[in-house]
């Protein structure tokens, strides 16, 4: 990024083609004796008079071929390098020699890595001079005795997501009050240069209310985005992985598992797509398992709409905001459900062995603020068009059920299409505090999270007669029971909601991905029923446990 050295590295591996090193052809790139070496020599022999390699990297192959599963399937792929006679010649040699070496208790998995430091190793051995003088140690190992220090790491880590999630909310709220004025009075203009027309509500209560109602929370969503970014760039992230290896191996995950994990913050599709870098199929497969417990950014606009509905801004013990503590409990919640959840499936699913972590510390850096924008503005663009197509389209289709069939009643929108759909499904949901307007959100939301932000948004400005735009949090806040002028909402209802959705299997986008990197819709399907009774379960516990407690 910083554009240096690029002419030196360019002359350098010019240098090296024109200057290529002459090895011995009968070389072997790592010392392999006894056991290993007889084991070998089958697939050694199979390679170099079948495929006419040398003998050098006949070797190598051979290595591979025992130490990573994905070889041997891409030479049964491959048409190109042998016929299919060949391939069950190599497959046959390649079954008995893992029986040889899985009965001399070989690691296979590890086995690559540790030829190569112990190759490494002999060849500094042979230094002519001792070092006399031990290495000055850099600026990123010093700062690692800190960070990544036994019993400190884990802490600071924590602190430091404490603080992020602190602040996403409480960074957020003069941004999120501008982009409010902003819609509303976007709303207001439309309102008075468009004669009144179906149209017009149309815009108005549907697209801009709707959409609008999303749109606010915008800049919490591109904090959480800019520190996750800054933990990459700075380096931190693969610290996060080390340390935490140990622990993930307990739980039967893996310290690759991590970064899937942590992208899991922003959103669960890339997350789960960069589960494609563990090895272990059952790893990798309890990784995505867990990973959409991990609380999106998806999820944020709903914790932030019931946080500032029913969340007093004020101190706990004097220090701690309320709002951002509440929002921080939510992230941690999930996170820590999905680690006990990682060791039940990890029994669950078939063993395998599991996997050995290998990694190189990259060296701390200062992140470019150029980089930094870009990446901000690519994540957040994509979240605005991807769950922005969604959030327009279901906006308006739902203005449509909550405006149609028109009456003159009071209460016209619990007489509409989606008022009737909601009123079908209260009483499933009402033991956890929801009423049929949570309930039509909570079914608009399976398209995406979000969507029950802009769901409660459209059905409140539909509901409106004075014609101007609905702050949501407000409508929340004000709406009564009309039989007995009871809030309908309140704290522990709030909470229930949010608890709710730190569990929820609303987002069809995810189950999809699911189930292209695993070919079957067996685990998403599996996913979604676990998903959705948990929530259920834990949001009941949560609401009916509280009024049990008087805090209804």
């Amino acid at each position: 990024m910083r554009k240096k050295g690029i002419n030196q590295l360019r002359d350098s591996i010019q240098t090296t083609l024109d200057n290529p090193q002459d090895l011995p052809s009968n070389d072997i790139p790592f010392e392999m004796t006894g056991i290993l070496r007889s084991s070998l020599k089958p697939i050694h022999d199979f390679f170099n008079k079948t495929l006419k390699y040398s003998s050098r990297l006949s070797w190598a192959q051979a290595l591979r071929l025992i130490s990573r599963k994905s070889l041997i399937d891409m030479y049964e792929n491959n048409n190109k390098i042998m016929i299919g006679k060949d391939f069950s010649k190599l497959k046959l040699i390649h079954s008995q020699t893992l029986e040889r070496l899985d009965r001399e208790e070989i690691d296979l998995l590890s086995l690559e890595s540790n030829l190569r430091y112990r190759w490494i190793d002999g060849i500094l051995k042979k230094k002519d001079e001792p070092i006399s003088e031990p290495f000055d140690e850099s600026k990123s190992e010093k700062i690692d005795r800190i960070l990544t220090h036994k019993y400190a790491g884990p802490f600071i880590f924590i602190g430091i997501l404490y603080v992020i999630f602190q602040s996403v909310f409480s960074w957020a709220v003069t941004p999120m009050d501008w982009v409010n004025n902003v819609i509303f009075h976007l709303g207001s203009w439309v309102q008075s240069v468009i004669p009144e027309h179906l149209l017009r509500d149309l815009i108005v209560e549907g697209v801009i209310g709707g959409v609008g109602a999303v749109l606010v929370f915008l800049p919490q969503i591109i904090i959480l985005v800019l520190f996750m970014t800054v933990i990459e760039d700075t380096g931190y992230m693969a610290r996060i992985a080390f340390m935490l290896d140990k622990l993930m191996s307990k739980l039967g995950l893996h310290g690759k598992s991590i970064l899937p994990l942590m992208t899991g913050y922003g959103c669960a599709i890339p997350g789960i797509m960069a589960t494609r870098t563990i090895d272990s199929w059952k790893e990798r497969l309890v990784t995505m398992l867990i990973l959409p417990l991990m609380s999106c950014s998806a999820r944020l606009p709903v914790y932030a709409l019931m946080i500032g509905a029913f969340i007093p801004s004020i101190k706990l013990f004097g220090i701690v905001n309320a709002q951002g503590f509440t929002l921080v409990i939510m992230y941690f919640l999930g996170t820590v459900t999905a680690l006990l959840l990682s060791i039940i499936f990890s029994k669950w699913i078939p063993i395998e062995r599991n996997s050995i972590f290998v990694m190189e510390m990259p060296p701390y850096r200062i992140p470019l603020m150029r980089s930094i924008i870009k990446q901000v503005y690519l994540r957040v663009k994509q979240f605005i068009s991807d769950a922005g197509r969604i959030i327009l389209v279901i906006s308006i289709i739902l203005w449509v059920l909550a405006s149609f069939p028109k009456t003159e009643s009071e209460h016209h929108i619990q007489n509409s299409y989606a008022g009737k759909i909601g009123k079908m499904i209260e009483p499933a949901i009402r033991p956890l505090g929801f009423d049929w307007k949570i309930g039509i959100g909570l079914l608009t939301s399976f398209a995406a999270r979000e969507v029950m932000v802009s769901t409660m948004a459209t059905i409140y400005n539909v509901e409106s007669d004075d014609g101007n735009i609905i702050r949501i949090t407000e409508a929340l806040k004000q709406d009564k029971n009309q039989e007995t002028g009871e809030p309908v909402y309140t704290t522990l209802t709030g909470i229930s909601i949010m608890v709710f959705f730190v569990f929820a299997a609303q987002c069809m986008a995810t189950f999809a991905v699911v189930r292209r990197e695993t070919g079957t819709w067996k685990w998403p399907l599996f996913m979604i029923f676990y998903m959705t009774s948990l929530a259920y379960i834990m949001s009941l516990i949560v609401y009916q446990g509280g009024l049990l407690l008087g805090f209804g």
